[in-house]
């Protein structure tokens, strides 16, 4: 309607112009101008008011009408110019141009539909030029006319210069916060950036020019030192994790990734090295492994890692054919201490119990606490499955002591329950369960209680306990006594000696066997005590027969490896002195045991020993003393009883004697066989030069009147040919 309104006042004006001359003709010309605009603004408008197909809002593009100005601005287009929409929208597509854009503003606005696209420059609202890619598209009215035009924008990311590159890449590696270090192919360091000394201490003038070893810590062996050095001569790319040292000597965990840099012939030119400082990580990692396994009171292994390390040793103890025990220790009233004294009495209750627990057990058992109250100790290797008993005894007298808390006197009574691998359970989930149920059981019992979870074991560990307790009396009260076994000479058949040896007379079960009791001793710790017992008793037989005028061989008595200790030849010297005995009378046998468990420790003493005239024989050689023998001052060598025994039959046994008399001669020592007791035995070890021979085919071991008479009448072993 307006078109037509517009036309008629058109139509008018030019026959006005006719009719009134030309004295009208400049105004009517002026308002004509006027309509065409008025005109040429509607249709504008109805062009803008035409219908514009829709497109993606999430992908750039500008809606425009046919003369260029914008009619649509999506979201995508406000992120990639910064303008809003009601900034865009009205404008002319121009106000987008570059300064310096010398593109035809035409080719944008008669790109056909589809004829494809061109690449140009435009400006962001923050003034900054961007290149991109334009495609064009017409939209099309309801009448299929063209009504306006679809411009999609995609920005084009240039590609850095070979100069900018550079720049940029030295930026990021001086940026970086991982520390760079690069080697020429001589491993010489020939840069380095900010992290690095930041990290290391090191700065350019003090690393440049240096090797990689300026960070070597030392901790690692040979092999991973190699891996190392083979990446950096180019065998491959390696990462993992590395202990280095600062400049001010401090080691720190670092992650390293080497790789090695080629020219275009393929030869190495450079190796880099990026590593992060990982100490805090590494810290955090430890807390949290820390947290995971230990108790937060205690500071015990908790029972995640008491399940852990019981199986890795249970798998060990399956394949040597060992036992394994395990105790849960119940410490009684800390429910009741914490209700009547506090929280934190109870706990602190807890961590001594626990430390005093941890005083009595071997470095390789476990302690863990498992709840509460309760603790557990894994036994991984035993040689007895009733050896938990000795262990509990002990657990019991180290909470015995009253405990200091909070200035309070407390008493921790505890009960305990033992299991026993393998057969009360084959893993470490079932030996706590058994454990568990012995403990409940124990509970019954009252403080102080143990019980094993099979019936026959807990009897088998009272009988321990019942004959430990006699023994201990047996050592103050007159019941043990000492037995002399004659030494016989294999050239004469006289008596040339005797080995005092130990007899347990029982007031009710009589003599009991010395392999039942001494390895009970040794595990108690009574070996001491018996064992000073035997050398004052031998000191006191020895001097009695020298008081009575009687010519008696030299007595050998045998020393436990716990009697071995510094104060020994001062204890040794006593007894010679309070019975008068000369140091030719008396003979000190030691076991394998002492021989292995350390030269240097015991060559000082032995010498100290033999300084005094004392004379030391080796009891019991076998394969791993052999060795030793040399760097001790023995004098007399005794072949074990367990290589008699096959003699002459048995081609190992006979082989191993052939060996020890062939050293012992070499060395110069004296031969012993113990445990002779056949004809063929003596017959075959006097023929290897043994000299002298030691068991049954002469005498068992006698009383010291029955040895005496024995000396007397001049008792002989008939050693015809």
């Amino acid at each position: 309607m307006a078109d037509d309104l517009i036309e008629r006042c058109l139509v008018l004006l030019r026959r006005a112009r006719g009719e009134q001359g030309d004295a009208l003709a400049g105004s009517l010309d002026e308002l004509e101008a006027q309509l065409g605009i008025l005109d040429a603004r509607a249709a504008e408008a109805a062009l803008r008011a035409a219908p514009v197909e829709p497109y993606d809002p999430t992908e750039p593009a500008i809606a425009l009408d046919l003369a260029g100005y914008l009619t649509g601005w999506n979201a995508a287009e406000e992120v990639l110019f910064g303008y809003s929409r009601e900034e865009a929208i009205g404008q002319h597509v121009l106000f987008l141009y570059a300064d310096d854009d010398d593109d035809a503003a035409i080719a944008e606005l008669f790109l056909d539909a589809g004829s494809g696209m061109i690449e140009v420059k435009r400006r962001k609202k923050n003034g900054e030029v961007i290149l991109v890619r334009l495609s064009l598209s017409l939209v099309h009215d309801a009448a299929g006319e063209p009504a306006g035009m679809l411009v999609h924008v995609t920005p084009i990311i240039q590609e850095l210069s070979d100069n900018d590159k550079v720049h940029l890449h030295a930026r990021i590696i001086e940026d970086s916060d991982q520390g760079v270090l690069i080697t020429d192919s001589s491993e010489r360091i020939v840069s380095i950036n900010s992290a690095f000394t930041r990290i290391t201490g090191y700065t350019p003038v003090e690393a440049i020019g240096k090797t990689p070893n300026l960070l070597r810590s030392g901790v690692h062996d040979a092999e991973f030192r190699a891996k190392v050095r083979a990446a950096m001569r180019g065998h491959g790319p390696w990462r993992g994790e590395i202990v280095g040292k600062r400049k001010n000597g401090d080691l720190f965990p670092q992650s390293v990734t080497i790789s090695a840099v080629r020219d275009s012939e393929g030869s190495i030119t450079h190796t880099f090295s990026l590593f992060s400082d990982i100490t805090l990580h590494k810290d955090a990692e430890a807390r949290m492994q820390r947290m995971a396994n230990y108790d937060t009171l205690t500071g015990l292994p908790n029972r995640s890692l008491l399940t852990h390390l019981m199986g890795q040793a249970l798998m060990a103890a399956r394949r040597s054919g060992q036992y394994g025990a395990l105790l849960v220790i119940d410490i009684h009233r800390i429910a009741a201490i914490s209700d009547t004294l506090g929280h934190d009495v109870a706990g602190e209750l807890l961590c001594e119990a626990g430390r005093r627990l941890r005083s009595v057990v071997r470095d390789t058992d476990i302690l863990a606490r498992i709840d509460g109250s309760k603790f557990a100790v894994a036994l991984p290797h035993i040689d007895r499955r009733d050896q938990g008993a000795v262990v509990a005894r002990k657990l019991f007298d180290a909470l015995a002591a009253p405990l200091v808390i909070g200035g309070q006197n407390l008493q921790a009574t505890a009960s305990i329950g033992i299991s026993v691998y393998p057969e009360d359970g084959a893993d470490v989930p079932a030996l706590i369960r058994c454990a568990d149920v012995a403990m409940a059981r124990a509970q019954e019992s009252g403080a102080g209680s143990f019980l094993f979870y099979r019936e026959q074991m807990d009897e088998r560990a009272k009988e321990h306990l019942r004959l430990e307790t006699e023994l201990r009396i047996a050592a103050t009260s007159g019941q043990l006594e000492l037995h002399y076994q004659p030494k016989v000479s294999l050239r004469s058949g006289r008596i040339v000696g005797a080995e005092a040896l130990i007899r347990w007379r029982h007031p009710e079960r009589g003599m009991i066997s010395p392999g039942v009791f001494i390895p009970l001793a040794e595990e108690t710790g009574l070996i001491h005590e018996i064992g000073s017992w035997v050398l004052e008793e031998a000191g006191r037989q020895i001097g009695s027969w020298r008081s009575a005028g009687l010519a008696m061989p030299p007595v050998a008595v045998n020393l436990s490896a716990r009697q071995f200790d510094r104060r020994l030849p001062s204890r040794i010297l006593g007894v010679l002195d309070r019975h008068g005995v000369v140091p030719e009378q008396i003979m000190l046998e030691i076991t394998e045991s002492l021989l292995v468990a350390g030269a240097d420790n015991v060559v000082a003493i032995m010498n100290e020993l033999v300084a005094m005239g004392l004379a030391l024989d080796d009891f019991g050689t076998g394969y791993s003393s052999l060795a030793y023998l040399k760097k001790f001052p023995i004098s007399t060598l005794k072949i074990d009883r367990a290589f008699v025994v096959g003699l002459p039959h048995e081609e190992n046994d006979c082989a191993i004697a052939r060996a020890i008399v062939t050293m012992a001669q070499q060395l110069r020592q004296e031969i012993v066989a113990e445990g002779v007791e056949t004809e063929e035995q003596m017959a075959f070890l006097r023929d290897l030069g043994c000299d002298q021979l030691q068991g049954y085919l002469f005498s068992p071991a006698v009383t010291a009147a029955e040895f005496e008479r024995m000396q007397r009448e001049g008792v002989r072993l008939s050693v015809a040919r």
